[in-house]
């Protein structure tokens, strides 16, 4: 399957909500040498790199869900708001 980096991003916020919600910057870079997709997420100082698999990009094209990704984004979210909160106190 063949697609943008534009679409890809476009349906990664639709798939994972929690990108939108909580303002999450996202970056995305097809690697060539390893046949993935490198994906950043940022949220003020806090950062995330990783990687997804060509095979669960298409997948993610056609709605499915990548339970590795959607994971790496929750601990990112659990992460900066316990920061966040912290910060307050």
């Amino acid at each position: 399957m063949t697609y943008a980096k534009e679409a890809l991003a476009e349906k990664l916020t639709e798939v994972y909500p929690e990108i939108t919600k909580h303002d999450l910057i996202l970056s995305l870079n097809f690697s060539d040498k390893k046949n993935v997709w490198v994906i950043g997420l940022k949220k003020g100082e806090h950062e995330l790199k990783t990687y997804l698999e060509k095979k669960d990009a298409d997948e993610c094209m056609n709605g499915v869900k990548c339970i590795y990704l959607g994971i790496q984004i929750g601990q990112f979210v659990q992460h900066f708001e316990e920061d966040e909160a912290k910060a307050r106190t």
